[in-house]
């Protein structure tokens, strides 16, 4: 019999895990949060709601904004994944501009659904650099902030998307 993988490439990093039933392969029901956080700890995005409810596991799936625990893993073979982790400038430690707006307004309080906003909003302006508040709102409206961090959330992804206006 042949051995089944399925193959990852997270923040540019191609990964590859045995499927099946036993220690140290993948279970057809493990979900993609499941993996990043306990097979490559990557710990960035967040579970907590287990329902794509909330929006806190988000990460970008060829270039699509996703709930990775809505997600089993096997069905993202050779798709491309990028966490919270995979944003800043590998070589620089740069943070990617949302991040640094995100700390410039401080648009976080507890900062659990932080890495979740943040991945929707980078697949919303890689797609659109230039989108309206509306759009924004919009991009977000999967994402559930608890803290009422909101405000200042769009404040920052406002800047970013120059509508100076709102």
């Amino acid at each position: 019999m042949e051995k089944q993988y399925v193959t990852l490439k997270v923040n540019g990093k191609e990964y590859e895990f045995p499927v099946g039933t036993r220690i140290g392969e993948i279970p057809d029901s493990e979900t993609l949060s499941q993996t990043l956080r306990n097979r490559l700890e990557l710990t960035g995005s967040k579970e907590s709601c287990g329902e794509g409810a909330c929006g806190c596991c988000t990460v970008i799936l060829d270039g699509d904004a996703v709930t990775s625990c809505m997600l089993l893993t096997v069905e993202c073979e050779g798709k491309d994944i990028i966490t919270i982790e995979g944003l800043a400038d590998p070589i620089t430690g740069e943070l990617d501009p949302i991040q640094q707006a995100f700390i410039d307004y401080y648009s976080f309080q507890c900062g659990y659904c932080t890495p979740g906003i943040i991945m929707a909003s980078k697949a919303l302006l890689d797609k659109n650099p230039h989108p309206t508040q509306e759009e924004l709102a919009e991009a977000l409206s999967g994402n559930y902030c608890r803290c009422i961090s909101h405000y200042t959330v769009m404040e920052a992804l406002n800047s970013i998307a120059g509508n100076k206006e709102a």
